[in-house]
Protein backbone atom coordinates (compact mmCIF):
# COMPACT_ATOMS: atom_id res chain seq x y z
CA UNK A 1 0.00 0.00 0.00
CA UNK A 2 1.36 3.39 -0.99
CA UNK A 3 1.49 5.84 1.91
CA UNK A 4 1.22 9.04 -0.07
CA UNK A 5 -2.28 10.49 0.43
CA UNK A 6 -3.35 7.38 2.37
CA UNK A 7 -5.51 8.07 5.42
CA UNK A 8 -3.95 6.59 8.55
CA UNK A 9 -5.35 6.51 12.09
CA UNK A 10 -2.98 6.04 15.03
CA UNK A 11 -4.32 5.32 18.51
CA UNK A 12 -2.15 6.59 21.33
CA UNK A 13 -0.90 8.96 18.65
CA UNK A 14 -0.28 11.88 20.97
CA UNK A 15 2.92 10.53 22.53
CA UNK A 16 5.53 7.77 22.58
CA UNK A 17 5.50 5.09 19.89
CA UNK A 18 2.21 6.40 18.52
CA UNK A 19 3.57 9.92 18.05
CA UNK A 20 6.70 8.62 16.34
CA UNK A 21 4.55 6.51 14.04
CA UNK A 22 2.31 9.44 13.16
CA UNK A 23 5.31 11.66 12.45
CA UNK A 24 6.99 9.11 10.17
CA UNK A 25 3.86 8.27 8.21
CA UNK A 26 2.99 11.94 7.80
CA UNK A 27 6.52 12.57 6.49
CA UNK A 28 5.81 9.96 3.80
CA UNK A 29 2.72 11.80 2.66
CA UNK A 30 0.04 10.03 4.69
CA UNK A 31 -2.97 11.96 6.00
CA UNK A 32 -2.85 11.27 9.71
CA UNK A 33 -5.57 11.10 12.36
CA UNK A 34 -4.51 10.92 16.00
CA UNK A 35 -6.79 9.14 18.48
CA UNK A 36 -5.77 9.70 22.08
CA UNK A 37 -7.29 10.15 25.54
CA UNK A 38 -5.38 13.43 25.83
CA UNK A 39 -5.72 16.42 23.54
CA UNK A 40 -3.37 15.88 20.58
CA UNK A 41 -4.67 18.76 18.47
CA UNK A 42 -1.33 20.60 18.59
CA UNK A 43 0.55 17.66 17.11
CA UNK A 44 -2.21 17.01 14.59
CA UNK A 45 -2.02 20.61 13.38
CA UNK A 46 1.76 20.31 13.05
CA UNK A 47 1.34 17.17 10.92
CA UNK A 48 -1.50 18.58 8.86
CA UNK A 49 -3.95 16.02 10.22
CA UNK A 50 -6.77 15.77 12.73
CA UNK A 51 -7.02 14.75 16.39
CA UNK A 52 -9.93 12.97 18.05
CA UNK A 53 -10.28 12.31 21.77
CA UNK A 54 -11.43 8.86 22.85
CA UNK A 55 -10.85 6.03 25.31
CA UNK A 56 -10.11 2.90 23.26
CA UNK A 57 -11.84 0.69 25.83
CA UNK A 58 -15.15 2.51 25.22
CA UNK A 59 -16.75 1.22 22.01
CA UNK A 60 -19.10 4.19 21.63
CA UNK A 61 -16.21 6.64 21.88
CA UNK A 62 -14.17 4.67 19.33
CA UNK A 63 -17.09 4.56 16.91
CA UNK A 64 -17.64 8.30 17.30
CA UNK A 65 -13.92 8.94 16.73
CA UNK A 66 -13.90 6.92 13.50
CA UNK A 67 -17.02 8.73 12.33
CA UNK A 68 -15.32 12.08 12.98
CA UNK A 69 -12.22 11.02 11.05
CA UNK A 70 -14.32 9.79 8.14
CA UNK A 71 -16.26 13.05 8.10
CA UNK A 72 -13.04 15.09 8.19
CA UNK A 73 -11.30 13.24 5.34
CA UNK A 74 -14.39 12.18 3.43
CA UNK A 75 -13.52 8.49 3.71
CA UNK A 76 -12.43 5.87 6.25
CA UNK A 77 -8.76 5.19 7.03
CA UNK A 78 -6.93 2.55 5.02
CA UNK A 79 -4.36 1.91 7.78
CA UNK A 80 -5.01 1.77 11.53
CA UNK A 81 -2.16 1.43 14.02
CA UNK A 82 -3.03 0.65 17.65
CA UNK A 83 -0.43 2.05 20.02
CA UNK A 84 -2.75 3.00 22.90
CA UNK A 85 -2.13 1.03 26.08
CA UNK A 86 -1.08 1.11 29.70
CA UNK A 87 1.89 -0.41 31.46
CA UNK A 88 1.21 -2.01 34.83
CA UNK A 89 3.35 -3.67 37.47
CA UNK A 90 1.36 -5.64 40.02
CA UNK A 91 2.08 -8.95 41.71
CA UNK A 92 -0.64 -11.60 41.86
CA UNK A 93 -0.02 -11.81 45.60
CA UNK A 94 1.20 -8.43 46.88
CA UNK A 95 3.13 -8.42 50.15
CA UNK A 96 0.21 -6.75 51.95
CA UNK A 97 -1.98 -9.77 51.23
CA UNK A 98 -4.42 -7.86 49.03
CA UNK A 99 -5.70 -9.12 45.69
CA UNK A 100 -4.87 -7.44 42.39
CA UNK A 101 -7.99 -8.44 40.47
CA UNK A 102 -9.14 -4.88 39.75
CA UNK A 103 -5.73 -3.93 38.34
CA UNK A 104 -5.75 -7.07 36.18
CA UNK A 105 -9.21 -6.25 34.82
CA UNK A 106 -8.27 -2.64 34.03
CA UNK A 107 -5.14 -3.72 32.17
CA UNK A 108 -7.09 -6.15 30.00
CA UNK A 109 -9.83 -3.56 29.51
CA UNK A 110 -7.43 -1.05 27.97
CA UNK A 111 -4.75 -3.17 26.32
CA UNK A 112 -6.76 -6.14 25.04
CA UNK A 113 -10.38 -5.03 24.80
CA UNK A 114 -9.26 -1.61 23.59
CA UNK A 115 -7.18 -3.16 20.81
CA UNK A 116 -10.02 -5.49 19.84
CA UNK A 117 -12.53 -2.64 19.83
CA UNK A 118 -10.37 -0.53 17.52
CA UNK A 119 -9.73 -3.53 15.28
CA UNK A 120 -13.46 -4.28 15.04
CA UNK A 121 -14.51 -0.71 14.23
CA UNK A 122 -11.62 -0.33 11.77
CA UNK A 123 -12.46 -3.60 10.00
CA UNK A 124 -16.09 -2.57 9.58
CA UNK A 125 -15.07 0.79 8.11
CA UNK A 126 -12.42 -0.67 5.81
CA UNK A 127 -14.65 -3.47 4.53
CA UNK A 128 -16.96 -0.85 2.99
CA UNK A 129 -14.12 0.75 1.00
CA UNK A 130 -13.39 -0.14 -2.64
CA UNK A 131 -10.27 -2.26 -3.30
CA UNK A 132 -7.15 -0.33 -4.21
CA UNK A 133 -5.24 -2.94 -6.25
CA UNK A 134 -5.55 -6.16 -8.25
CA UNK A 135 -5.15 -8.20 -5.05
CA UNK A 136 -8.34 -6.67 -3.69
CA UNK A 137 -6.56 -4.90 -0.80
CA UNK A 138 -8.71 -2.58 1.28
CA UNK A 139 -6.57 -1.86 4.33
CA UNK A 140 -4.18 -2.93 7.05
CA UNK A 141 -4.43 -3.00 10.85
CA UNK A 142 -1.25 -3.04 12.95
CA UNK A 143 -1.57 -3.86 16.66
CA UNK A 144 1.03 -3.48 19.40
CA UNK A 145 1.86 -6.31 21.80
CA UNK A 146 5.13 -6.56 23.76
CA UNK A 147 7.95 -9.04 24.20
CA UNK A 148 6.35 -9.54 27.63
CA UNK A 149 3.74 -11.71 25.95
CA UNK A 150 6.47 -14.36 25.72
CA UNK A 151 8.94 -13.22 28.40
CA UNK A 152 6.67 -11.84 31.10
CA UNK A 153 8.53 -10.94 34.28
CA UNK A 154 7.41 -11.15 37.90
CA UNK A 155 4.82 -8.45 38.43
CA UNK A 156 3.78 -8.49 34.76
CA UNK A 157 1.02 -11.09 34.89
CA UNK A 158 -1.69 -8.62 33.87
CA UNK A 159 0.43 -6.81 31.28
CA UNK A 160 1.77 -10.04 29.77
CA UNK A 161 -1.71 -11.56 29.63
CA UNK A 162 -3.13 -8.48 27.91
CA UNK A 163 -0.35 -8.44 25.32
CA UNK A 164 -0.58 -12.20 24.89
CA UNK A 165 -4.22 -11.71 23.99
CA UNK A 166 -3.27 -9.13 21.38
CA UNK A 167 -0.71 -11.54 19.92
CA UNK A 168 -3.16 -14.46 19.92
CA UNK A 169 -5.89 -12.63 18.05
CA UNK A 170 -3.53 -11.72 15.19
CA UNK A 171 -3.80 -14.87 13.07
CA UNK A 172 -7.52 -15.57 13.49
CA UNK A 173 -8.28 -11.91 12.76
CA UNK A 174 -6.09 -11.98 9.65
CA UNK A 175 -7.76 -15.16 8.45
CA UNK A 176 -11.26 -13.81 9.01
CA UNK A 177 -10.62 -10.42 7.44
CA UNK A 178 -8.74 -11.85 4.44
CA UNK A 179 -11.94 -12.08 2.40
CA UNK A 180 -12.28 -8.31 2.71
CA UNK A 181 -8.68 -7.66 1.67
CA UNK A 182 -7.73 -6.45 5.16
CA UNK A 183 -4.36 -7.47 6.60
CA UNK A 184 -3.71 -7.77 10.36
CA UNK A 185 -0.22 -7.63 11.89
CA UNK A 186 1.21 -7.24 15.39
CA UNK A 187 4.48 -5.72 16.54
CA UNK A 188 5.98 -6.88 19.84
CA UNK A 189 8.48 -4.20 20.93
CA UNK A 190 11.15 -4.73 23.53
CA UNK A 191 12.70 -1.92 25.56
CA UNK A 192 12.10 1.47 23.94
CA UNK A 193 12.71 5.12 24.75
CA UNK A 194 9.29 6.18 26.02
CA UNK A 195 7.88 8.23 28.86
CA UNK A 196 7.99 5.15 31.10
CA UNK A 197 11.68 4.45 30.47
CA UNK A 198 12.59 8.15 30.74
CA UNK A 199 11.84 8.05 34.46
CA UNK A 200 14.29 5.24 35.21
CA UNK A 201 17.29 5.96 37.45
CA UNK A 202 20.60 5.83 35.52
CA UNK A 203 21.77 2.62 37.23
CA UNK A 204 18.50 0.84 36.44
CA UNK A 205 18.70 2.02 32.85
CA UNK A 206 22.28 0.81 32.46
CA UNK A 207 21.34 -2.57 33.91
CA UNK A 208 18.52 -2.96 31.42
CA UNK A 209 20.65 -1.94 28.46
CA UNK A 210 23.41 -4.36 29.53
CA UNK A 211 20.95 -7.19 28.96
CA UNK A 212 20.32 -6.20 25.34
CA UNK A 213 22.54 -8.30 23.03
CA UNK A 214 22.78 -5.93 20.04
CA UNK A 215 22.41 -3.09 19.75
CA UNK A 216 22.90 -2.67 23.49
CA UNK A 217 20.56 0.29 23.86
CA UNK A 218 16.87 0.98 24.07
CA UNK A 219 15.01 1.23 20.82
CA UNK A 220 14.22 4.61 19.32
CA UNK A 221 10.52 5.27 18.74
CA UNK A 222 11.21 6.00 15.06
CA UNK A 223 12.62 2.47 14.69
CA UNK A 224 9.22 1.14 15.75
CA UNK A 225 7.60 3.56 13.30
CA UNK A 226 9.92 2.36 10.55
CA UNK A 227 8.60 -1.18 11.01
CA UNK A 228 5.01 0.09 10.87
CA UNK A 229 5.81 1.76 7.56
CA UNK A 230 7.32 -1.44 6.18
CA UNK A 231 4.27 -3.47 7.23
CA UNK A 232 1.91 -1.03 5.53
CA UNK A 233 3.95 -1.02 2.33
CA UNK A 234 4.64 -4.77 2.06
CA UNK A 235 1.48 -6.63 0.93
CA UNK A 236 2.72 -10.08 1.96
CA UNK A 237 3.05 -9.22 5.64
CA UNK A 238 -0.10 -10.61 7.19
CA UNK A 239 -1.15 -12.63 10.25
CA UNK A 240 2.25 -12.46 11.95
CA UNK A 241 3.81 -11.11 15.14
CA UNK A 242 7.19 -9.40 14.73
CA UNK A 243 9.49 -8.88 17.71
CA UNK A 244 11.65 -5.74 17.52
CA UNK A 245 13.92 -6.07 20.54
CA UNK A 246 17.72 -6.31 19.96
CA UNK A 247 17.36 -10.11 20.52
CA UNK A 248 16.56 -9.60 24.20
CA UNK A 249 14.86 -12.27 26.31
CA UNK A 250 13.60 -10.79 29.56
CA UNK A 251 14.84 -12.38 32.79
CA UNK A 252 12.24 -13.50 35.38
CA UNK A 253 12.71 -10.28 37.36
Amino acid sequence: MELNNTIVLVTGGGSGLGEATARRLASKGAKVALLDRADASGLAKELGGVAVTADVSDASQVEAAFASVQHYFGTAPRAVISCAGIGTAQRILPRDGSLAIDAFAKTLQVNLLGTYTVLSVAARAMSALPPIDDDGARGVIVNTASVAYQDGQIGQAAYAASKGGVASLTLPAARELARFGIRVMTIAPGLFETAMSAGLPPDARHALEAGLPFPSRMGKPDEFAMLVQQIIENPLLNGEIIRIDSAVRLAPK
